[in-house]
C-alpha cells in the first residue's frame, strides 16, 4: 500500500474519522485540541474548525446536519452557519468524563462511548442512541474503542482498551440493540495497549489502529489475524474507508502521552494519513436517524 499525509497538522490526539460519500468529505477531530477538520477530496483541501467543547465523533444526518458527540452531550451541526444547538446530555451532569469513541450502526443507531478525562478506571460506559432514545449498553467502561459493526447489521464488536480484548456482541439489525452477551471476538494478549478505534470492510474484516504499535491489524469475521499493515507513525488511532470506491483508508493518529524524546523518534505522530492502493473496499458509513 502506498501511505501519504493526507493532512500535515499534527492533532495531540486525532480520533473519530468518518467519510460520506455523497459529499465526498471526511471529517476528524483533535479531541484534546477541541477542532473539527474536514476534507473535501475534490477540492484537495483542508479546513478546521474550533470547537466550544472536546468532541470525537461525527454522524451525517443529511448533507446540511450532523450530530456531533462532545463532552457533554450530543450536538446538531448545521453547516449552513456552524451553528452548534444540544440535542441531548450524555453525561452532561459529570465534568470528570468526555464522549470517546463511537460509530453509527447501519439501522442508522448511534452507538458511542464515554471515558474519563484521564483514563480512570471504570469511569466511561457505551450508550446506544436512536431516533431521541439513550440507553447504556455496557457501563465501567475504562476506555471504549473500535466500536464498528458487521455489513449485514447483525454483529457489533468494541472493547474497553485496558483489557485488550475486542468483543462481538449479536445485534438486532433493525435497531443496532443487543441480543446477547458479548464474547472474545479477538485477544491482543501481551499488546493490551494497541486495541484502538476499528472500521469494517465490506467483507466483514475489521481494521485495527494499534495505538502503540505502529500498524493497522486487519482481523476476519472468524477472529483471525488476516494482515499487519505497518503505518509510519507510533500511535494511529482510528480508520475509516474513503474515496468514490472506498478503497482508500483515512486513519487519525496522536502525539498525546510522548515525552520530548519520544516525539523527536516519531516526528510525523499527530499527522492524518492515507493509505492507497487497499485490496478491498470499505463499506459505506450509515446516516444517523435522529
Amino acid at each position: 500500500m502506498n501511505v501519504s499525509f493526507l493532512d500535515e497538522t499534527k492533532c495531540e490526539l486525532g480520533e473519530g474519522p468518518t467519510y460520506d460519500q455523497a459529499q465526498d468529505r471526511a471529517w476528524w477531530f483533535d479531541i484534546v485540541g477541541c477542532k473539527l477538520f474536514e476534507h473535501d477530496f475534490a477540492a484537495g483541501t483542508t479546513t478546521v474548525s474550533d470547537l466550544p467543547f472536546m468532541a470525537s465523533m461525527l454522524g451525517v444526518v443529511d448533507e446540511n446536519t450532523q450530530l456531533i458527540a462532545a463532552d457533554d452531550g450530543l450536538y446538531i451541526r448545521e453547516l449552513l452557519d456552524d451553528r452548534l444547538t444540544m440535542h441531548h446530555p450524555l453525561e452532561a451532569g459529570n465534568p470528570a468524563t468526555r464522549s470517546n469513541d463511537g460509530r453509527v450502526h447501519p439501522s442508522g443507531a448511534l452507538w458511542i462511548g464515554t471515558m474519563g478525562r484521564n483514563s480512570e478506571r471504570g469511569a466511561g460506559a457505551i450508550y446506544w442512541f436512536f431516533k431521541g432514545e439513550l440507553r447504556t449498553l455496557y457501563p465501567e467502561i475504562t476506555i471504549p474503542n473500535s466500536i464498528c459493526f458487521a455489513p449485514d447489521g447483525a454483529s457489533a464488536y468494541f472493547t474497553d482498551t485496558v483489557t485488550g480484548l475486542m468483543m462481538r456482541v449479536p445485534v438486532d439489525p433493525a435497531s443496532g440493540l443487543p441480543q446477547g452477551k458479548p464474547r472474545v471476538h479477538f485477544d491482543y494478549g501481551v499488546h493490551r495497549s494497541g486495541l484502538d478505534g476499528s472500521v469494517v470492510d465490506a467483507a466483514g474484516n475489521i481494521w485495527n489502529a494499534c495505538w502503540g504499535a505502529s500498524c493497522i491489524n486487519v482481523i476476519s469475521a472468524e477472529g483471525v489475524l488476516l494482515r499487519t499493515v505497518p503505518v509510519p507513525v507510533l500511535q494511529p488511532s482510528c480508520p475509516c474507508f474513503v474515496g468514490e470506491n472506498l478503497d482508500r483508508l483515512l486513519v487519525t493518529t496522536a502525539w498525546q502521552g510522548q515525552n520530548e524524546a519520544r516525539r523527536m523518534s516519531d516526528p510525523d505522530g499527530g499527522k492524518t494519513l492515507l493509505l492507497d492502493d487497499i485490496p478491498v473496499s470499505g463499506k459505506p458509513e450509515p446516516r444517523i436517524i435522529l
